[in-house]
């Protein structure tokens, strides 16, 4: 298998820290609102990642933070008139709830910022202790200079952070910093009704990036096999997170940093963000589609890809997944009825060469496009398999199996997928085909004809097989 690090520009073969078991850090949101589809989009992409790593029977520990403390919270609690631990409270719910219905796994641990203010006044003090780290009345800074490594994760040298840092702070901040790159551990309590905890430098809160370095080594260790986010958090978080933790422990930080792609928007693909005021919340659009097809549409693209959310592009997701549903049912009603089985040496070995392909695919840094490709292309030789008069119905089963697996690693529940849909027009439809049936015994082809179109009007599509009549929904 084979990963690009970020940090070494270059796709790199995997080997875990300790055999069978994957650390793995994924940034989680900052819960001062809803999540939109572009903080969906790295939730899914290493949930994808994750999945696909157990099925190659890896046990994965997987932690993802929340940041339920930061200048964000605090101005949209005294906004709402409420505190920031409510507001965390209500939104850490909402997008536990979002995630769950694009059924994201579980994280092995969520931990929160504000829970761990004691190892984070512990793990700024030890940079202090080594000299990393200023306190200024109050603040406590860290010494970007000092890291002989700053900047290496988003490819930028010490000049060019220098000139970009010194145009954004102001002349009170450049003042108080011994170098416009050095960044916040700790923030003071300027205001009264701010949240903050007693520290050695006085009451305030922690800065951003110190989160992240203390709950990762705290719950994974000094070095874990993976980091991942949103290709925004390359600089300056996670260049932070490094300088941060490799000068604390002493130890390398991370193997592998993978970056997701960003979401996009409209004919110039504008990158969703809420500071454009062009996203769209995952709680408003499950309000009207289907959370699987959201998930399969965002699975479906490779992790350092950009995706650009359309209806469109949802419509062909639906499609794709509808035809996999379909061959999943046709699979079912064959295996289920009583007519013999007979080997197909075609099936088998088509059945094989997919199975390889998709997992080489997925081997090359999650190739997600090439993967769904290969499965894609076999389903013509099982769909053909499944009406013949007599089918290989232990290589059917066997790719069902198989489609059951490979679709769990894009999220999706074939269970959920397959099951009939409760409509009132059930009733109808199978009362029609039961008149079409009785037409066509009776060699009516005028009447048998009709109804068959009458159903087409009504969206359903028929099958004559030698085991019966079958209908399906269209694809819209």
């Amino acid at each position: 298998m084979k990963i690009y690090n970020t940090l070494t520009r270059k796709k790199e073969k995997f080997k875990a820290i300790h055999p069978g078991q994957i650390t793995m850090y994924v940034c989680g949101p900052t819960v001062y609102n809803y999540i939109h589809i572009g903080n969906a989009r790295s939730v899914i992409a290493f949930d994808t990642i994750r999945r696909y790593f157990e099925y190659k029977g890896y046990k994965v520990k997987y932690v993802s933070n929340f940041t339920d403390v930061d200048d964000k919270m605090i101005n949209e609690a005294r906004t709402e008139g409420t505190t920031v631990p409510k507001l965390a409270d209500r939104f850490i719910k909402a997008y536990l709830e979002d995630t769950n219905a694009l059924n994201v796994e579980k994280a092995t641990l969520h931990p929160r910022a504000t829970h761990e203010i004691k190892s984070i006044i512990t793990f700024i003090q030890k940079l202090i202790d080594k000299g990393y780290a200023y306190e200024v009345d109050g603040d406590v800074y860290y010494r970007a200079k000092k890291f002989a490594h700053y900047g290496e994760l988003s490819d930028q040298n010490i000049a060019q952070l220098e000139e970009g840092a010194s145009k954004h702070i102001n002349d009170e901040e450049q003042q108080r910093k011994e170098d416009p790159i050095d960044f916040a551990l700790w923030k003071a309590q300027k205001e009264p009704d701010e949240i903050a905890w007693e520290s050695p430098w006085g009451k305030g809160r922690p800065g951003w990036h110190i989160e992240c370095s203390v709950m990762s080594t705290k719950y994974l260790g000094d070095t874990i096999d993976i980091h991942g986010g949103g290709q925004d958090l390359e600089f300056p978080h996670h260049e932070n997170e490094i300088a941060q933790s490799e000068a604390a422990t002493g130890k390398k930080f991370v193997n592998y940093w993978m970056h997701n792609g960003f979401v996009t928007v409209g004919k110039d693909q504008e990158k969703m963000s809420k500071s454009l005021h062009n996203f769209v919340t995952v709680h408003d659009i499950l309000k009207r589609v289907d959370p699987q097809v959201l998930r399969f549409f965002m699975a479906s693209v490779q992790y350092r890809r950009q995706i650009n959310y359309s209806e469109e592009n949802l419509k062909q997701a639906e499609i794709i997944l509808n035809r996999f549903k379909n061959t999943l049912t046709s699979i079912d009603y064959r295996l289920a009825d009583d007519t013999e089985s007979a080997a197909s040496a075609e099936l088998k070995q088509a059945v094989q060469e997919t199975q390889k392909h998709f997992e080489a695919a997925m081997d090359d840094d999650f190739n997600v496009q090439n993967a769904l490709t290969a499965i894609y292309d076999v389903l013509p030789v099982v769909n053909a398999n499944a009406n013949l008069s007599k089918v290989d119905k232990g290589e059917l089963k066997h790719f069902k199996e198989l489609l059951n697996s490979w679709l769990s690693i894009f999220g999706i529940d074939t269970k959920k997928l397959t099951a009939k849909v409760t409509s009132p027009d059930n009733e109808k439809i199978n009362t029609l085909i039961k008149m079409r049936d009785e037409a066509r015994k009776n060699k009516n082809w005028a009447a048998s004809d009709q109804i068959r179109d009458r159903l087409k009007r009504m969206g359903i599509t028929i099958q004559d097989t030698p085991q019966g009549t079958r209908w399906t929904r269209d694809e819209n």
